[in-house]
């Protein structure tokens, strides 16, 4: 049974909790300004986020978008010139208003990056600026046919304010980070996934589905040994091989005195589909 509600009372957000399966997915709703990441759609994402990293009884997530864009980044009526105030418009505050004001940024990348529970991003369209950078925080992308990605900060004479200079070079390698953000010029779907930024290229209308498809398979695994896999590979990225390894006994030994590894065991001998319940 989905247990579906509105992540707040506005209509820039909509989340969907499928716990009869194990999965979320939050939808990008502002189809009218392309997914742009405006003040309240962050201030949602943020609040969702947090709801959804606590919640035992999801253990996946998709996030997708409505219309014909994935996110075209930061929502350009909140900036220089713009009819709305927002985070990223100077202010009488000044330079450090504008620092301060990338808590919101900060807290969804971070969110995504750094929760415990797989993030599959289902890009439904174009992916530019901060929609870029979003789509680079989740675990696992699949985009439909018709998907392009661009770092498109250079065409305003900014800099990737949403942790692309930390994600480009990890994802693509040096040389491709460095073309991508210095000429700001469109990334189609075979060559993102010719670099292996890409997980899967399916055809639009099938794009829900085979995400639905990766988040059931992740939900069906044994929670606590994914959730110490997604960690340790994100830590891993700052750590020694020799640190790494004795994490690594330290996370093994969690999963080798769990319940999950005693079912897992058991059902392999059994020669049947194991029931992890995370303990």
């Amino acid at each position: 049974m989905s247990d579906y509600a509105k992540a707040t009372n506005n209509h820039c957000l909509i989340k969907d909790v499928n716990r009869e399966q194990g999965y979320a997915t939050l939808t990008l709703n502002r189809p009218d300004r392309l997914n742009s990441l405006g003040s309240e759609l962050l201030k949602s994402l943020v609040e969702s986020l947090k709801s959804i990293a606590s919640d035992d009884s999801i253990r996946a997530l998709i996030i997708t978008a409505a219309g014909r864009a994935f996110c075209s980044g930061a929502d350009t009526d909140e900036m220089a010139g713009g009819k709305s105030d927002g985070p990223h418009k100077l202010g009488p505050a000044g330079a450090e208003g504008l620092r301060r004001g990338f808590h919101l940024a900060q807290d969804v990348i971070l969110g995504i990056h750094e929760m415990e529970k797989p993030v599959i991003a289902a890009i439904n369209g174009d992916a530019v600026g901060a929609g870029f950078d979003l789509a680079c925080a989740c675990d696992i992308r699949i985009a439909s046919n018709n998907a392009r990605f661009m770092a498109a900060y250079i065409h305003v004479g900014l800099f990737p304010g949403y942790g692309g200079t930390w994600f480009y070079p990890r994802l693509f390698g040096h040389a491709k980070a460095a073309e991508l953000m210095y000429t700001g010029r469109f990334m189609d779907v075979t060559e993102a996934e010719s670099v292996g930024f890409l997980n899967d290229v399916v055809l639009g209308d099938e794009l829900i589905g085979k995400a639905q498809d990766m988040a059931r398979s992740i939900a069906s695994g044994p929670p606590i040994a994914t959730r110490l896999a997604k960690t340790m590979m994100r830590r891993g990225l700052s750590m020694d091989l020799k640190t790494s390894l004795e994490m690594a006994a330290v996370a093994e030994s969690i999963t080798l005195s769990s319940n999950d590894h005693v079912e897992g065991m058991e059902a392999l001998r059994q020669k049947r589909r194991p029931k992890f319940k995370g303990i």
